[in-house]
């Protein structure tokens, strides 16, 4: 809840305390002095024909923070964890003009792979 701040929104407790709760989520968060001021959410997927592989749901750096690899460093941190699981991938979806992203991940070793279309279903 310290990172309250880091988030799109105000975390939800029941969610935090789902998230957590599940073995198969994962989140590193940053400290500088005692403060966090960045984070990066993983979640292990599997399918029956492909084996487990880390989906980085969310990386963000607090602005006052960025341009001094923090985020490089947590998306590294999440691939490590995802070799040390036995994943056979890591993947990230951004947008194609999120040039700060595109370039911490390519920082911490990732590659472009293809070009997808996102399609959302909104739930009620």
């Amino acid at each position: 809840m310290q990172a309250a701040h880091l988030f799109d929104g105000p975390p939800l407790p029941d969610a935090v305390q789902r998230f957590l709760a599940d073995p198969k989520h994962h989140l590193f968060i940053a400290y500088s002095d005692g403060r966090p001021v960045g984070f990066v959410s993983g979640v292990e997927l599997t399918h029956p024909d492909k084996g487990t592989e880390m989906f980085l749901y969310e990386l963000a750096v607090d602005e006052g923070f960025r341009e001094r690899g923090i985020g490089t460093a947590l998306s590294n941190a999440l691939r490590a964890l995802a070799v040390e699981l036995g994943c056979y991938d890591m993947w990230v979806l951004t947008d194609a003009d999120n040039d700060a992203a595109l370039g911490t991940y390519r920082k911490s070793g990732a590659s472009e792979s293809s070009t997808h279309v996102m399609l959302t279903w909104p739930l009620p």
